[in-house]
């Protein structure tokens, strides 16, 4: 089997639209196993052949993308490692005043942003207003996620949610 695990890459080059694809069929909880590019794309032959859930032109471009992906990481391929996380709106936030801030080197990575949230960010934005006091712990174990699948190396601002 083929393990991506980690690939920051890969996540990232997976459109927004096969990316929610496959996020629906990891979180299906009725699988046993999990599902890999192969069953994502029996999943879209499968959506073809009933007339289409999506636009005709979106359901072949997916699986144009689909076929690419699977040409360089094989079918076997976990399916959740192509499943593009973003941060929550509160991370975003976050994410978005390291990025402003004229005191963090540019582009700061996923470390640093947890660095400068440990070391008052947070805390700052909670004063302003601009997140609720409430969510801390949650962000911090957030951001944390984000790191143990990317690395404290990935850039930050590729997470934040724009919506």
């Amino acid at each position: 089997m083929t393990t991506v695990r980690h690939s920051f890459d890969a996540a990232t080059r997976v459109s927004r639209g096969l990316s929610d694809i496959i996020e629906k069929l990891v979180n299906d909880p009725d699988r046993e196993a999990p599902p890999t590019l192969g069953d994502v794309r029996a999943l879209l032959r499968e959506r073809n052949s009933e007339g289409a859930r999506l636009h005709p032109q979106d359901e072949t471009s997916s699986l144009n993308e689909l076929d690419r992906l699977i040409e360089e990481y094989g079918t076997d391929a976990l399916a959740i490692d192509f499943v593009a996380a973003k941060a929550s709106e509160g991370l975003s936030r976050v994410i978005q005043a390291a990025v402003d801030d004229i005191t963090m080197p540019r582009a700061p990575t996923l470390g640093r942003v947890r660095e400068a949230m440990l070391h008052g960010l947070t805390a700052r934005l909670i004063g302003e207003g601009a997140i609720d006091e409430d969510d801390e712990s949650v962000l911090l174990a957030e951001i944390e996620d984000l790191i143990r699948r990317y690395g404290e190396h990935a850039p930050a601002e590729t997470v934040i949610r724009f919506e």
